[in-house]
């Protein structure tokens, strides 16, 4: 698990990064041909293992459900967030990986009524270890939008 701890680390510094040197307009755009922004694939990253690992563990969420019922899947875009939203999230893109980790090393999330969840990519999850792996999976493919929508942006200057 080590590992995955890792990659969820790099992969949430790409993310921040993205974050913190594209210019708010760009965040917030929707290309044509796209149904989302980069800000939204940022934030629905962060919120994603709150559902998966602790939501269906049965454990209480570490950050507020109001920012994870925005951003979950099926959600979209709706307007620009605040300042202190943006500022939230990010800091949670590292935060909550921590919080994660934590509680997979002291065995808080090795719970026996594990709600076991199929995703929309057929894959079954029947534990909140397999929810940590299928995050770093999930960031990944997260991440390509972004780079997507990089992309598409560039294309429209």
């Amino acid at each position: 698990m080590e590992k995955i701890f890792d990659i969820l680390y790099k992969n949430r510094k790409i993310l921040q990064d993205i974050l913190q040197h594209t210019p708010k307009e760009e965040l917030y755009k929707i290309p044509e041909g796209f149904n989302n922004n980069i800000w939204w694939n940022i934030a629905h990253v962060v919120v994603t293992p709150q559902l998966l690992v602790y939501g269906l563990s049965g454990l209480e969420y570490t950050i507020e459900e109001e920012l994870i019922n925005t951003y979950r899947k099926g959600t979209f875009p709706n307007g620009e967030p605040s300042a202190q939203e943006v500022e939230k999230v990010s800091t949670y893109l590292f935060s909550t990986v921590k919080h994660i980790q934590l509680d997979y090393e002291k065995g808080r999330l090795h719970v026996k009524n594990y709600k076991e969840l199929t995703t929309s990519v057929n894959v079954t999850l029947t534990s909140a270890e397999d929810a940590i792996v299928f995050s770093a999976y999930h960031e990944g493919i997260h991440l390509g939008a972004v780079r997507g929508l990089q992309k598409a942006l560039a294309s429209e200057h």
